[in-house]
């Protein structure tokens, strides 16, 4: 019936366009957003606050074709690898853009709809998908230049004359926020003539339009083809900068966080156990704005880590770690973080911003440079050329301190920012190659003349399964490092939204206390951040006196509960009233 009430989805979804496109007629623009997903309008809403992780939530991050086989396909591979060796580890796999690109490995994507022939078919992610969640990239913000888009864009014909933003070369973009030192603007022979578009990464990403609904409508068709395929994660690729008003800042808009909104109530409605997350590699308290009021990203990277932690542990002083976290307000329920320490890009500096000063920040980079790190700069709206990450292999990062420089305990050092990861309150992601303890591949940096490829290194299975099943640090890393995950995931203490509170035990001593949502596990995470002994007394931890208390990393039983502890460096302990049960795959 013409004028039948609107459904409350409707309701929503108009309120969100109303913002976002406020001249149109959003009546007629969230039909068509319905129809594109398919979706019903009488479709009920899904019970908001509700976590959809728990304990036992561990994530894998890498690329489609990081293990290859001779005869096989990546993605084949992959979930083979997977299956049989970290089933007991893990529950997601991040598989990072898997389409066919033109550069940046994969995150400039010429087609949305087709998997890279070389990495595998739609088949393999659907066959993924039936072991564990599958994360999928949407790189929202901008496409190839080499797409089938712009070349339509640059022809003057449909779908993608209209898709790409343009930007006037003598407007005043000053103010613009910029990750690349590159120029922004590029220009194009059109068959309309000389157009300048918006590219925020490289001249080989071109920004896409939203402020064009069709645009929307595609990215729509293209969401609801990956549900179609089993993805249920996603993960919202440099989201901040998706929507341009020149004379601004031009990231962080407020039409930016309505979007997210909109597409988070167009998944959530079309399957209730869908995730989103904003990749958003800014400032810490920029960062969290992206959970919204619980009704934008369901998780928010925890940007500020890598860099604080891996401070930390080369410094020996574990003071700024300590106070960022006692600024992290407790997520809301239907709310998480994601821990990373690594990723498949650098450490990211952007985050310290107002966390550490410029003398420790300029320590940090030369230490990084002293362990075979490379720099990658960002140019300030000032136009000055400014640090923007670290890239370099964990591995190699952890392999020293600041004041000496490589020691012995590159190991131990980097057991212990595993250990951290995996206790703090949200989701961890282990980057592929911190399970393998996968070194600086310089050589792929000299192929490619990107220092990100440092920490893009290809595996042949071969080398991998030699390497894992003979006595090497990559051995070494593998097994204690999914140890330490199947230990993780039976705690209750760990789950995502459990209570944590950071506790006060000196510069050289990081600690924190987390309790789980029925109150009957309390676990203390006790580290040595330096390469020094250590030593506290139980006492400090108030332990309660009737309960039993067990490092479960150690398995030591602690009998006195106002005994001394000594930690070696870099050790750490999960100190718990109760032990939760590691279940094992069948």
């Amino acid at each position: 019936m013409e004028n039948a009430p609107l459904s409350h989805l409707e309701q929503r979804l108009i309120a969100h366009l109303k913002v976002i496109y406020p001249s149109l007629d959003n009546k007629d623009l969230a039909t068509k957003c319905l129809a594109t997903f398919n979706l019903d309008p009488s479709t009920e809403s899904p019970r908001p606050h509700k976590n959809l992780w728990d304990q036992s939530d561990i994530m894998l991050i890498t690329y489609a074709d990081t293990l290859r086989r001779k005869q096989e396909a990546p993605l084949e591979t992959l979930h083979k690898f997977v299956k049989n060796k970290l089933s007991d580890c893990i529950s997601a796999v991040h598989l990072l853009p898997f389409f066919p690109y033109s550069s940046d490995d994969g995150f400039s994507v010429m087609d949305y709809t087709t998997v890279n022939p070389s990495s595998g078919r739609w088949a393999d992610v659907v066959n993924l998908s039936q072991d564990f969640k599958v994360m999928g990239d949407l790189v929202i913000n901008h496409c190839s230049s080499r797409s089938m888009w712009f070349e339509n864009y640059k022809a003057g014909i449909e779908p993608g004359a209209s898709f790409f933003y343009e930007a006037d070369p003598n407007a005043d973009l000053t103010a613009v926020v910029r990750p690349r030192t590159s120029p922004l603007l590029r220009e194009v022979q059109t068959k309309n003539g000389e157009k300048h578009v918006w590219c925020t990464f490289s001249h080989d990403q071109v920004d896409l339009n939203f402020e064009n609904p069709v645009v929307l409508l595609e990215f729509l068709r293209i969401i609801r083809l990956y549900l179609e395929k089993g993805i249920r994660w996603f993960r919202l690729d440099a989201v901040a900068f998706l929507w341009k008003i020149p004379g601004t800042s031009c990231i962080n808009l407020p039409q930016t966080h309505e979007m997210i909104r909109l597409l988070r109530l167009m998944i959530e409605h079309y399957a209730p156990e869908s995730v989103i997350i904003t990749e958003t590699n800014i400032p810490n308290q920029e960062n969290l704005t992206y959970f919204g009021n619980a009704n934008e990203a369901h998780l928010i990277y925890n940007f500020s880590l890598p860099p604080l932690l891996i401070n930390s542990l080369v410094t020996g002083n574990s003071s700024h770690l300590k106070q960022w976290l006692m600024s992290m307000t407790p997520a809301q329920q239907g709310t998480t973080y994601l821990n990373f320490i690594a990723s498949h890009d650098g450490i990211g500096l952007r985050p310290t911003e107002g966390l550490l000063s410029e003398w420790e920040l300029e320590t940090l980079i030369n230490t990084m440079k002293r362990f075979g790190g490379k720099i990658s700069s960002r140019t300030t709206p000032q136009g000055e050329a400014k640090p923007y990450e670290i890239n370099i292999s964990l591995w190699n990062a952890l392999s020293g301190s600041a004041l000496h420089g490589p020691d012995k305990w590159q190991f131990a050092r980097f057991l212990c920012a595993a250990g951290v990861m995996m206790a703090l309150e949200g989701v961890p992601a282990f980057y592929i190659h911190s399970l393998f303890g996968t070194e600086n591949d310089l050589e792929r940096v000299d192929n490619t003349g990107q220092f990100r490829s440092i920490n893009r290194h290809i595996w042949d299975m071969e080398d991998l399964d030699h390497v894992l099943n003979t006595p090497t640090h990559h051995q070494k890393v593998f097994q204690s490092v999914t140890k330490l995950t199947q230990i993780r995931r039976a705690q209750p203490a760990f789950h995502p939204n459990a209570t944590q509170y950071v506790l006060h035990m000196g510069e050289n001593l990081f600690a924190f206390w987390r309790q789980s949502l029925d109150r009957r596990q309390s676990l203390f995470a006790v580290y040595n951040m330096t390469d020094q002994p250590q030593h506290f007394n139980l006492s400090e931890l108030n332990l309660i006196a009737t309960d039993d208390w067990t490092d479960l990393v150690s398995e030591q039983v602690y009998e006195d509960h106002l005994g001394k502890v000594t930690l070696m460096p870099y050790q750490f302990v999960w100190l718990a009233n109760k032990r939760g049960k590691i279940k094992n795959s069948e």
